[in-house]
């Protein structure tokens, strides 16, 4: 049973949206039919009995269906799930008990395996956990997957490359990938669709897979239609993600303070993710995103165009990761009951 609460008007237009989600038509069988359990104030609570685990066919009804083109509704979002236990596998990894801090390769593209290799070297110089290819670079001619991966993981640090591209390669560029030292698999999860996370999960290729939720906006800035960016977040997880970007606390991006702290909840709930606080995040700030976050375990400060201004990457990074040290070694209620 799958229990998903909306936010709506007309409010007592959610007995078209039950139908709407699943049977269609007043008179569909019983046994698949949405039902609404519950109405309070704009809020509509709905039931349904057969919740697919077939991801692409679940945003296709709860989180993304017809019900964003009916002109019954002029509200519709979803900003609560109750997912039944086991529909998903979630991350394969613990999360780390700490604070890390990744950091992304810039220009975002252009450079060729070789440059890649050299800016990766100075930002795990630095010491960060994690370096990852930008959103945008895929397989190019200039800077082929394979080479790039090679010459990246030379260099002993935890390299996440973006295996986004055609669907029906997805799994063999990240066999391969992985086969050449990368350490870590990136997917534009939105972009080439949540099931990639569901397919490389189930793929267990023994590495973690960094969600990037670059289009997730598309379904969460509307205030009117779409999906609260927690629900997002925790299905993002439950999907396979061992990494889940949640926005960050310096206004760069579009989240809330309310609705960052609410996404990393949603990472921590259940088997952990890493929620990855990011968007114009760097050393001068890093301390300011910990204290609003209000934790110091299972997330990561991701470093992107803000360790390349001023000094060198290397030096942000190094900057970042003694303030994220601090803060891992305080008592873990500490920033909690402040």
């Amino acid at each position: 049973m799958l229990r998903a609460t909306y936010e709506l008007e007309p409010v007592d237009a959610a007995e078209s949206l039950a139908l709407i989600e699943s049977v269609g038509r007043a008179d569909g069988p019983e046994h698949v039919r949405g039902r609404v359990v519950a109405v309070n104030g704009d809020r509509a609570v709905l039931e349904f009995p057969a919740a697919s685990s077939d991801v692409s066919l679940l945003v296709s009804s709860v989180l993304a269906g017809e019900w964003a083109d009916s002109a019954a509704f002029r509200r519709c979002r979803l900003v609560q799930v109750e997912w039944p236990p086991g529909l998903f596998s979630g991350p394969a990894f613990d999360a780390p008990s700490a604070v890390l801090v990744g950091a992304i390769v810039k220009p975002s593209l252009g450079l060729t395996p070789a440059q890649v290799a050299e800016v990766a070297a100075q930002l795990a110089a630095g010491g960060a956990d994690l370096v990852k290819d930008d959103e945008l670079l895929g397989d190019p001619d200039w800077c082929p997957l394979e080479e790039r991966v090679r010459s990246v993981a030379s260099l002993g640090v935890r390299y996440a490359a973006n295996v986004t591209g055609p669907v029906d390669s997805l799994l063999a560029r990240a066999e391969r990938a992985v086969e050449l030292g990368a350490g870590a698999l990136m997917v534009n999860a939105f972009a080439q669709g949540l099931d990639s996370l569901r397919a490389l999960r189930g793929a267990e290729l023994g590495v973690p897979i960094f969600a990037h939720r670059v289009g997730a906006a598309l379904w969460a800035r509307e205030a009117r239609f779409g999906v609260a960016p927690a629900v997002i977040a925790e299905l993002t997880r439950l999907c396979g993600a061992d990494f889940v970007q949640v926005g960050s606390f310096t206004g760069t991006v579009y989240d809330t303070a309310d609705d960052v702290r609410a996404q990393i909840e949603a990472c921590h709930r259940g088997r952990r993710a890493v929620a990855v606080i990011g968007g114009g995040v760097g050393p001068e700030n890093a301390a300011a995103q910990l204290d609003a976050a209000h934790v110091t375990s299972a997330v990561m400060l991701l470093l992107g165009s803000a360790a390349y201004e001023g000094g060198s990457p290397e030096e942000a990074v190094r900057a970042t990761v003694d303030i994220a040290r601090s803060y891992s070694a305080r008592p873990k209620n500490e920033l909690e009951i402040a």
